[in-house]
Order: structure tokens, then sequence, then C-alpha cells
């Protein structure tokens, strides 16, 4: 398929977690006035601010980003790097390319006023296909196989949000940051490998169709069926998001706003298990210490606050029964099997020098909200190492990401940094700048 450059100017079990209700997360707004979600876009491009009641959270948070980063409104900038038979083999050698053609049958009939499209873990259009007319009409703004639709290239949009948040979410006309993109309204979830990672994002993109509640199910669906399809053992497991992982080992989430989250694997029942906070910190804890943990040392790593044995052998107990044969029986308190997180995924690849996988795996902190001063610990040291290798590989797009997160937003050492690393007069430049200068007013 044709491709253009981009940078137009403008104009839980799987089925548990996807079968609660919408929330303010992934509710559509199609039915708020096109003029009055337009003017809060505006308000917010010019002040920084919009009104709670017209305009989403997800949606809000979303545009802090793209400001925070630099993306420029007028322009959208998706870059499309990848030669087209090195997108062929890229596509090809993804572990949803198989399911590509379920997500055509599932997604795209003659009448539905939409494109379906792709995407890769860095978000790359791997695929885009659908009504011809609307296809015509977003490859003039890079929408186009082979671009890359992050919130740090694109701002706001579905398959760049979807990914931002590990969660699917819709983007309805003006809610997406590049006013070009107003047209448009687009649904996106996440897809995941066995083992919890995201491997891919799934999106419609079209008119007011594309914003509807059915147009979300639709997307839902058919990624909860890749999901089950990457599941089954005909699946390729040593693929997932170009790292390879083992399905037949337990994985924890324990990073950003979607931790504590157990994967599963089949001879220990599978499926996902949602923990809570306390169930997650114990977890991680004795994955963090393999040898095992005694009462008093788990207690010691659980609170500041004295907490009795009888207190840690009832949480101990609880979590047991959770997850069965995963943690023994026996003291001191420790697992029966390897256990690996997400937080080891971004430690794996930083020891390979890796800083862009680590960046992409790094989700967010260890288990943000936990007070545990062991999870505190964990979490620190990784935010540190992180931190540390982004500045010092001096790569811009690495370094805009990273100012772009929540922990990066106030680093004045990392906005330095931007500063120093990208050219005089661009975008990033004088962004960063402006940002040096603000704090040093705030400071003086």
């Amino acid at each position: 398929m044709a491709r253009r450059a981009a940078g137009a100017d403008p104009s839980r079990s799987s089925a548990a977690i996807r079968s609660q209700p919408p929330t303010e997360t992934n509710r559509s707004t199609a039915a708020e006035p096109t003029s009055r979600l337009r003017d809060a876009h505006e308000r917010f491009v010019s002040t920084g601010s919009a009104p709670a009641r017209l305009v989403r959270r997800v949606v809000v948070d979303s545009w802090r980003r793209s400001a925070r980063i630099g993306i420029d409104p007028d322009r959208v900038s998706a870059p499309v790097d990848l030669s087209d038979p090195e997108l062929a083999a890229v596509r090809r050698s993804h572990p949803l390319a198989a399911g590509i053609p379920t997500a055509r049958r599932l997604l795209l009939q003659p009448d539905a006023g939409w494109v379906a499209a792709l995407t890769d873990h860095t978000g790359r259009l791997l695929w885009v296909e659908g009504d011809r007319s609307v296809r015509r009409s977003i490859e003039q703004i890079g929408f186009v196989e082979g671009g890359v639709w992050r919130e740090d290239t694109a701002g706001t949009n579905a398959p760049g949000t979807a990914l931002a948040t590990d969660a699917e979410v819709q983007v309805v006309g003006a809610e997406h940051w590049a006013r070009s993109v107003h047209p448009w309204s687009c649904a996106a979830a996440p897809v995941h490998a066995p083992d919890g990672r995201v491997v891919g994002v799934l999106d419609v993109t079209g008119g007011p169709a594309a914003g509807t509640p059915m147009a979300m199910s639709l997307v839902r669906a058919t990624a909860a069926v890749l999901e089950a399809g990457l599941a089954m053992p005909a699946a390729d497991p040593g693929v997932s998001g170009g790292q390879p992982v083992d399905v037949h080992e337990p994985r924890l989430q324990v990073l950003g706003a979607h931790a504590g989250v157990l994967h599963l694997p089949v001879d220990a029942g599978g499926g996902r298990v949602r923990l809570s906070r306390r169930h997650t910190e114990i977890l991680l804890l004795l994955a963090e210490h393999p040898a095992g943990l005694s009462g008093d040392e788990l207690a010691v790593l659980l609170s500041d606050d004295e907490l009795s044995d009888v207190t840690v052998r009832a949480e101990v107990s609880r979590l047991r029964r959770a997850v069965g044969p995963l943690l023994s029986e026996s003291r001191p308190y420790r697992l029966t099997r390897a256990l690996r997180t997400d937080a080891d995924t971004v430690r794996d690849a930083l020891a390979l020098g890796d800083t862009a996988a680590a960046l992409t795996a790094y989700a967010g902190p260890v288990l943000p909200r936990s007070e545990a001063p062991g999870v505190d610990r964990v979490r620190a040291d990784l935010s540190t190492d992180v931190r540390a290798a982004v500045l010092a590989s001096r790569d811009a797009e690495l370094v805009c990401r990273w100012v772009a997160s929540d922990e990066g937003a106030d680093d004045w050492a990392a906005w330095r940094a931007l500063a120093a690393c990208t050219p005089s007069g661009s975008a990033a430049h004088l962004r960063a700048v402006a940002r040096l200068h603000a704090v040093e007013q705030r400071l003086g």
C-alpha cells in the first residue's frame, strides 16, 4: 500500500477486566457540542487550563503531556522512517500479524465509514485498511502505514493515548491535540501478550461512527479475540513486542496505573488475577527476595509502623488462596517458582544498553500509591536508573519522552539536557528553554 510522508500542515481475566461498565476514562463525549469542545481545546492551548465539565480527565492529562513535550497543535509530525520492504518485514515478524485477517473480518464492513488500524508496541502503524474515502483523507494528516502515532509524536490520539495509558479510549473530534485531526474520531484498545505486555494497539478511525459506543465495543471485543489467539499454543511464544518471553512463567504487573495484575500460566490455572495493593506489594517483595523473607523481615518491608506476625500471616494466607501453589506453605515466606515483573523487563533492557526499549517498557513508577518502605526502595532505584540512562543517551527523542512523563515534567536537569541536545530554534529546544526560564523565574 502506498504511503505518504507525515507532517502535513493542518486544516484481570481479560473478559472480566473488559466487562466493566464504561468509565470516565473510556467513555465517549460524542454528545458534547463540537463548538464547545473546540473552544475548550483553544482555551487549553492558550492558557493551559480547560473546564473539567467539558473535557474528560483522560483527555486533559493527554493534552498536558502533548503540551509539555512541545507538540505543535498546528502540525502533525508522525514520522515514517522505514522503507516499504522494512515495514513489510516488521509486520511479518510481529506477533499480531496472524490476527490481521481476524481484525479485518470483525471490524471492516462495506458501510462502516472508518478504517481499522493496528500498531506495534512503539505506536507504529503496521496495518491500515478500510473505507477508501476515509483512508485518502487521513493520509493527508500522516495516518499511514509506517507512521508513528505515539503521543510524543502526534499528540492526543486514540492509538497513542491507549498506548500511553494501557487502557481503551475514544478520542472524539476536538479532543485530539492536533487541529488537523479534529474532523475525525477514533476508538482504540491495547492488545496484550499472555505475559501482560502490550504488543500493539487496535484502532478504528473515521467520522462520527467511530465515536460511538458500538465502535468502542467492536474494538474491545476484537482486541480480546486477538489476545485469545496469542494465548493459544499455536501462537509463537517467543516474541512479544520485540522482547523474548516465556508464556509458561507467571508475570506480575507493578508499573504505573495498571499495576496489580498477576498473569498465571496454564499449569497454575491460567488467566489474569486482579490483586489488592497489599497482595501486590507482598508478591513484588518476594520476587525481589527469591531466597524468602521471614515474617519480621516482610513486616519491616511492608510498613513503617509495627506489623504483628499475626497480621502478616493473615495477609499471606489470603494471598495464598488467590495465587495457589505460587506461594509456599512453609516459612520463610517465598515463591515456589520464578516470578517476573514488568520492572524486570525494564531492567533487562537497561542491562543491554537499550534505553529506548527500557523507556517504552517503563509504564510508570513501581506501585505509585504504595507507601511500603521495601516497595519505595524498588520504585526509587528503577526510576533513578531509567532517568540516568535517558539523560546519558543525549538522544533528543528519548529525553522528550521522559519530560513528557509525570516523573520528568519538573526534572530541571532533563529539560536542560533537552535544550542541549536539540537544534537551536526547533520546537523542542524552544520549549525546553522556556521551561528552564520559568523555573529560574520561580526560584529567583
